[in-house]
């Protein structure tokens, strides 16, 4: 079983406190992806970051002063956001990083795909930043089926995004078992979802299956941090969770 999160647009740099265990496994393409970068001027780059003068200017000042090919600072330590606070992997212990190590898969706009403990550097770039390049016209298309096929397993939870969990989505065949996480409210009969409460029960919900060494999805209906699991609304490759719902 893998199971598929997003990375976060906040990042900090924690290879003082942590060792990384190696490289991603598509730095070569992340690299030219870098040497596309900076064919770009600031503002172009500006405007694919998406971002204001102040955060362009912090963007700017990491793009110039990191080398993504000497990346040393762990990937699930390096994500700040939401879902890494609740995840807190700083605080696990070894056999939950175990599980982590053997589980969890990153997805990347940048890298493509992170195993936990791979070493990064600092970056911004979003998988539906609008990019042209070469014959390719998106990052969706630049890294076609890698992520899936990096995954190397024929059970995948899906944790991440819509934007991310597109890039593996559509290579799934009829072999694997994909099963979709949805976390919402109930209202007038219909599941809403909300992305705040969402990014942080993502997190929540890696950290429960580190700590009870999880290896079956059928597992995570038990799941009861914030957040309960609702058979009414849920199928046999969707599972649906309502924030405040009791069994």
């Amino acid at each position: 079983m893998k199971v598929i999160l997003s990375p976060a647009k906040k990042m900090i740099s924690a290879d003082d406190d942590f060792t990384a265990e190696g490289k991603p496994v598509y730095l070569k393409k992340a690299l030219r992806l870098r040497e596309y970068l900076e064919q770009m001027t600031p503002q172009e780059r500006k405007e694919l970051w998406n971002c204001s003068d102040k955060l362009a200017a912090a963007c700017e000042y990491t793009f110039q002063h990191t080398d993504p090919a000497r990346g040393i600072s762990p990937a699930v330590f390096s994500y700040s956001g939401l879902a890494y606070q609740h995840l807190a992997a700083s605080v696990m212990t070894y056999d939950e990083l175990d599980w982590l190590r053997e589980h969890l898969r990153i997805l990347s706009g940048f890298y493509g795909i992170l195993r936990p403990f791979d070493g990064i550097t600092e970056y911004r770039l979003e998988m539906q930043a609008g990019i042209r390049f070469g014959e390719y016209t998106s990052l969706y298309e630049y890294w076609g089926d890698d992520l899936y096929r990096a995954l190397e397993d024929h059970c995948i939870v899906d944790l991440a995004s819509k934007e991310y969990s597109a890039a593996v989505r559509p290579y799934v065949t009829a072999a694997d078992r994909y099963i979709e996480i949805i976390f919402g409210e109930e209202k007038n009969g219909k599941v809403i979802q909300k992305g705040t409460y969402a990014k942080a029960l993502r997190g929540a919900m890696v950290r429960w299956m580190a700590e009870n060494g999880t290896e079956e999805p059928e597992d995570l209906k038990n799941f009861d941090r914030g957040a309960y699991y609702a058979p009414e609304y849920s199928g046999d490759n969707v599972y649906v969770f309502l924030y405040g719902k009791q069994r």
